[in-house]
């Protein structure tokens, strides 16, 4: 499968057989190239259905927050994406343009509040942080860098 789209995200292999990488910009419109990334990775290397889809959602989240509040919409931003099968894990790297954002310091998520009594925000990254098991973050020059990594075991 090609990755590559005129106007539209660039997919590549990376180094190594369980590697891959796409770029794409911050449009909402390429993320569903992430997805097909990672589908094709795990087809290819037989991974657990369970530890794929929890990526899948933690990637939608993170990549939608990017788009909506990275402060540079559109061809304007970029946003690397490499994916790196270890001996026991899936690596997920998501490395962005965007404004300066640690999505570790953000607050836990109060779930027991009644919805009418919840703040706006911070479901998004609640969900990633229940849908990983390890999440790094660091600001590499003027890049931010989330790191996600799932077990490649039921969990």
């Amino acid at each position: 499968m090609s990755l590559d789209a005129p106007g539209r995200g660039r997919g590549k292999p990376a180094a190594g057989p369980g590697n891959l990488e796409v770029s794409l910009h911050h449009l909402a419109s390429e993320i569903p190239l992430v997805h097909e990334a990672l589908d094709e990775l795990a087809g290819r290397h037989g991974l657990p259905a369970r530890c794929v889809a929890r990526l899948h959602l933690a990637l939608e989240e993170h990549l939608a927050n990017i788009i909506a509040h990275g402060g540079k919409p559109g061809p304007a931003g970029s946003i690397t994406v490499r994916f790196a099968l270890e001996p026991a894990a899936l690596r997920v790297e998501i490395e962005d343009d965007a404004v300066p954002f640690n999505p570790l310091e953000a607050p836990a998520v109060n779930t027991a509040l009644p919805l009418e009594e919840k703040p706006l925000g911070g479901l998004g990254i609640h969900l990633i942080r229940k849908s990983v098991d390890e999440l790094e973050y660091r600001r590499a020059g003027n890049r931010n860098v989330l790191v996600m990594k799932n077990r490649l075991t039921a969990r």
